[in-house]
């Protein structure tokens, strides 16, 4: 039996082998020997393992880094779809109306454009205008291959350069999107004759 069984009074004595003293966070000199500062050696395992943990660490930070970037280029490459997929199907739908659009024109400089079916057709052009759709083409401007398809050529001493000088049909665009092109009569200025040295 120990003396605390029998009954003993006397405390139980505590030694701190500590080498930090807890208070204070400095080192204690032990048994007389004096404090010898040291450099903290990390051992090597653990050199290892916190550089295979430093590598992956990299490595997972590069693999979200791509990630991201793919999802970021998927969510606009989808965006610039998603727009040019409603472009496109605005241009087939109005593109489909364009002969009727042609017909109200025809109507229209004829006179045959009255009572409910001016009114129908103020309708359509305002939708359609709203759309986005606008007309192109009219007399006098420079001739553009690039937005006219010329139906008719003649030459004329009244224009300095290719000009349309007749709307056989007005062009539709969409923005900077030709649906069709302007068909026009074009003039040329006349070629002046060559004086020969003879």
């Amino acid at each position: 039996m120990n003396t605390r069984e029998n009954g003993s009074e006397q405390e139980p004595v505590i030694r701190d082998n500590r080498k930090i003293d807890p208070e204070t966070g400095q080192a204690r000199a032990t048994d007389g020997e004096p404090v010898k500062e040291q450099a903290e050696q990390p051992a090597p395992a653990t050199d290892l393992a916190s550089a295979e943990l430093a590598i992956q660490l990299a490595e997972r930070t590069a693999d979200l880094q791509r990630l991201q970037a793919e999802y970021s280029n998927y969510r606009k490459r989808v965006d610039r779809d998603r727009s040019l997929i409603k472009e496109q199907g605005v241009a087939g739908v109005l593109t489909e109306l364009l002969p009727v659009l042609d017909d109200i024109g025809r109507a229209r400089d004829h006179g045959e454009l009255t009572g409910g079916f001016a009114k129908v057709s103020e309708s359509l052009e305002a939708a359609t205008g709203k759309l986005g759709l606008s007309a192109f083409g009219t007399k006098g401007e420079p001739f553009d291959p690039t937005v006219h398809e010329a139906l008719m050529h003649s030459y004329s001493s009244d224009v300095t350069e290719p000009t349309c000088v007749e709307i056989l049909q007005p062009g539709y665009r969409i923005g900077d999107r030709v649906l069709r092109p302007a068909r026009v009569a074009v003039a040329e200025p006349e070629e002046e004759p060559v004086a020969s040295d003879s």
